[in-house]
């Protein structure tokens, strides 16, 4: 990874509960149900066991990816930002563009990012032609839709 894996706390609790739960619960569940489908005989016609492997694979295959990101993971509180004149991570913006439609979006990491509520990744475009921006100042984003420019209205930042 050439970047790092900035998060907030927030998003780092959410996939340490998603890998808890998935390690803790379903899988041990899951290797209970494969033992007693195994047991019943012919495991070739067995969709009790044939299922089994296959979720049990898809939750390995899951716990490895939350693992490696966990341990990527840079986690940084946006309450602590010193520069809150500023958009940088964690920033909650609202952005007016050119047809005077306004957007308030908050700037996460890649793993908590959710553009239909607002949060947008960090290393989006969007994020990216903010970074830096003051109250005031035009950014021009490049989209896949064609250029549009934005007007920084307000910044905020979570307290403490």
């Amino acid at each position: 990874m050439d970047r790092p894996n900035y998060i907030t706390p927030a998003g780092y609790a959410a996939l340490r509960a998603e890998y808890d739960q998935l390690f803790a619960t379903e899988r041990p569940a899951l290797v209970e149900t494969i033992a007693w489908a195994a047991g019943n005989g012919d495991r070739s016609e067995n969709g009790d066991y044939i299922y089994g492997r296959k979720r049990l694979r898809e939750i390995d295959r899951r716990l490895g990816w939350l693992s490696k990101r966990m341990k990527a993971a840079k986690v940084v509180d946006p309450a602590q930002q010193p520069d809150r004149a500023r958009v940088w991570f964690g920033a909650t913006v609202t952005l007016v563009d050119d047809d005077d439609r306004e957007r308030v979006l908050t700037l996460v990491g890649d793993d908590e990012a959710d553009a239909g509520a607002g949060r947008v990744g960090w290393n989006a475009p969007l994020a990216r032609a903010l970074r830096g921006a003051a109250v005031g100042d035009l950014r021009r984003v490049h989209l896949p839709a064609g250029e549009r420019d934005y007007e920084i209205v307000t910044i905020s930042y979570p307290t403490g």
